[in-house]
C-alpha cells in the first residue's frame, strides 16, 4: 500500500502532471459554462414554444401572429408596456415590441404605484406598467412585481389624442 501511494505522490509532482490536470479543470469549467448555457437557452425556448402554442387560447383567434423581436423569442420573465385588457387574475400588456403578454397576477404579486403600495383595482386599462416574473407551461407570466409608472415620465409614452379624418 506504502508503495502505492509513493508512486502516486511522484505523479502528481511533476510538472507535466500539473499540466494535465489544469488542463482538466479548464475543460471540466468550459463544459458546465456550455451545459449552463443550453440549459437557459432550452427555457427561454421552451416558454417561446408554450407561449406560442397557447397563443390563441389567451388571445382569441387572430389572423395575423405578433413577429417577436430580434432573437425570435419573446421576454420571459417580464413586460414593459400597457394594459390593454383587465379579467382578473390575468391582464394583457402590450409590450415594447407589439406583442401581447398574459399576467398572471397572483396573491403574493406586489404591486406598487411609483414607491406607494396598491392593489390589483389600482390597475386600469391604458396603464403603463413593468412586470417582473416568472413564466409558465401556458405561455403566461405569473408576477412577481407589478409597478405602474406614472403618465409622462421621460422614455413612455405619451396618451395619443384620437385622430379625426
Amino acid at each position: 500500500m506504502e508503495k502505492i501511494h509513493e508512486n502516486i505522490k511522484k505523479v502528481f509532482e511533476g510538472k507535466n502532471s500539473f499540466r494535465i490536470l489544469c488542463v482538466i479543470g479548464f475543460v471540466i469549467v468550459a463544459l458546465l459554462i456550455f451545459s449552463a448555457g443550453i440549459k437557459v437557452g432550452f427555457y427561454k425556448a421552451s416558454f417561446g414554444r408554450a407561449w406560442g402554442e397557447n397563443y390563441e387560447r389567451n388571445f382569441g383567434m387572430m389572423q395575423n401572429r405578433p413577429m417577436f423581436g430580434n432573437d425570435n423569442f419573446p421576454n420571459a420573465h417580464g413586460a414593459i408596456g400597457k394594459i390593454i385588457k383587465k379579467e382578473l387574475p390575468t391582464i394583457i400588456v402590450q409590450d415594447k415590441d407589439n406583442t401581447e403578454k398574459v399576467v398572471l397576477i397572483k396573491a403574493d404579486t406586489q404591486i406598487q404605484k411609483i414607491k406607494e403600495k396598491a392593489t390589483q383595482a389600482d390597475l386600469k386599462i391604458d396603464d403603463f406598467i413593468v412586470v417582473i416574473g416568472t413564466p409558465n407551461e401556458q405561455g403566461q407570466i405569473e408576477a412577481k412585481f407589478i409597478r405602474i409608472m406614472p403618465a409622462g415620465m421621460p422614455g413612455m409614452p405619451l396618451p395619443q389624442a384620437p385622430e379625426f379624418r
